[in-house]
């Protein structure tokens, strides 16, 4: 029954670990495309170049996220 007990224990273990890093993964991806998104709006506003040549950067960039 000990062993029962130690699997059990161990089983959680994994699955405590497998969320904790599946939530790390997940709020990265989360982060990275909304930093991305921002990025494309500020370089749709730049008047750098024309704005088509700004939007295809800022497409560029929104393809960039996972």
């Amino acid at each position: 029954m000990e062993n029962v007990k130690e699997t059990s224990m161990n089983d959680d273990d994994d699955i405590q670990e497998y969320i904790s890093n599946n939530f790390a993964q997940t709020f990265k991806q989360v982060v990275r495309n909304e930093t991305l998104e921002e990025v494309a709006k500020e370089i749709e506003n730049m008047k750098a170049f024309e704005k088509d040549t700004m939007a295809s950067f800022a497409a560029y960039v929104r393809g960039m996220k996972r």
